[in-house]
């Protein structure tokens, strides 16, 4: 460590210290001030971004719910376009439109096309949820009950239970179907939920 006997030589040595360092230093503030800029600016197109996928979600479900042809189809184009929740949840709503109109196939790709739209396991769950009911009005028990192995966590599964005893009901296997619904009864199942499971065990015995 140097002892400086005065001022002067204090002040030489900060120029010597800015002379032979000025341009590191430089260099650092700029690219401080660059990293600063642009994460501002990506902060802002992200935020952008999202409110302009948030209102384009808007418009493309807006549309769907009028059932006009065009917006079917422009809704569409949006879940094709956008590989994301956006993209998944109009999906969602583009399929419960189809399965309201009785249009099961298009329903069932809406739905596949939803999956492929998230990574998100809950949003995913939901869909396959969706998509399994679907299945099973279109008499497709296997893919159903496949559907539904791929929903995991204890929140689903009285859900699950219901769907797979529906599913295996459908393909004659009147125990499974029991098994399916007792598991679902004894099961965090909602009352309402709980009360309907009972009901399917009851009328297999009628």
């Amino acid at each position: 460590m140097e002892i400086y006997e005065n001022e002067h030589d204090q002040v030489d040595a900060v120029k010597r210290f800015f002379a032979n360092n000025g341009k590191a230093l430089a260099v650092g503030v700029v690219i401080g001030i660059g990293a600063l800029i642009g994460w501002r600016f990506w902060s802002s197109h992200q935020t952008e971004s999202a409110m302009g996928a948030s209102q384009a979600y808007e418009r493309a479900i807006s549309g769907a719910q009028a059932g006009k042809p065009d917006s079917l189809e422009a809704a569409g184009k949006f879940v094709t376009d956008n590989k994301n929740a956006y993209g998944a949840l109009a999906a969602l709503n583009l399929a419960q439109k189809y399965a309201q109109d009785n249009d099961l196939p298009k329903a069932a790709a809406q739905l596949q096309q939803g999956l492929s739209a998230t990574k998100d396991s809950n949003l995913q769950a939901l869909i396959n949820l969706r998509l399994a009911r679907v299945q099973i009005q279109q008499k497709q028990a296997d893919a159903a009950l496949k559907s539904l192995d791929t929903i995991k966590g204890e929140g689903w599964s009285a859900i699950v239970a219901d769907l797979r005893g529906d599913a295996l009901l459908s393909k004659g296997d009147k125990q499974g179907a029991r098994e399916a619904w007792s598991k679902g009864v004894s099961s965090q199942a909602s009352p309402a939920l709980r009360e309907t499971m009972q009901m399917k065990i009851n009328n297999l015995s009628s």
